[in-house]
């Protein structure tokens, strides 16, 4: 078992007190738990009671923070000629057809999101093994699919992002950093949260947030009262 190193020892400290928090105060305690030099990002991770193996209860959509991630977002798109300019403009780093495809099928993978414009799926067929083995395969359900590849990308940028629920029924995600300040923060995961109830499949039964847990990177987690959230 891995040897915990003092600051993170001294972070454990600050949540002896109870065992579960409002979100107000497991916001507050985001920065007095970080354990890192630089600007840690801000994570949520929640456990729901869904079954994943059954496709009426898989949880994925997408969601536009109010202050975005913190995070710079390297974007490559996918589209025909006439729209290389304007997804260039839009931000995104790399842009190309099938000058990007085979790029990409010698092993350039420096991006965080890929764009596609519909008529150019059939060609990313090419790399749909390497896009998929990374979870870059562009998807229509993430929006990533789209006409309008402009738009897309400069809604990720901003900060829009997508929550989709593991094998295991929880959810993931980044929803800002440590310098963002209490009331930034707390907006930001308000803001998640009601899209992840607003997701919720009309075939679960039972209790739908079983656990909602908050942390930063590298530092230990901080239990929400999910009752308090919930009301």
């Amino acid at each position: 078992m891995s040897k915990r190193g003092k600051k993170y020892k001294a972070a454990m400290e600050e949540l002896k007190e109870k065992e579960f928090y409002t979100l107000d105060e497991a916001v507050a305690l985001l920065p007095k738990t970080s354990t890192t030099k630089f600007d840690a990002s801000c994570e949520i991770h929640i456990k729901l009671g869904i079954n994943p193996k059954h496709a009426d209860q898989v949880v994925r959509s997408t969601i536009t923070l109010p202050h975005g991630t913190g995070k710079k977002i390297k974007i490559a798109a996918f589209v025909p000629d006439e729209k290389i300019k304007e997804a260039k403009d839009a931000g995104a780093i790399e842009v190309g057809n099938s000058d990007l495809i085979d790029k990409i099928n010698g092993g350039w993978l420096d991006f965080d999101i890929a764009v596609a414009t519909p008529d150019m799926m059939k060609e990313i067929g090419k790399i749909a093994k390497i896009l998929g083995q990374k979870g870059l395969m562009p998807n229509p359900k993430s929006g990533t699919v789209t006409q309008e590849p402009r738009t897309i990308i400069s809604e990720l940028i901003k900060g829009k992002i997508e929550f989709r629920n593991d094998k295991l029924g929880n959810l993931h995600n980044v929803f800002g950093k440590v310098s963002f300040g209490e009331d930034k923060l707390k907006e930001n995961v308000q803001t998640y949260l009601k899209a992840v109830q607003d997701a919720k499949p009309s075939g679960v039964k039972g209790v739908y947030i079983q656990s909602i847990t908050l942390s930063t990177s590298m530092g230990p987690g901080i239990k929400v009262d999910v009752q308090d959230v919930v009301k």
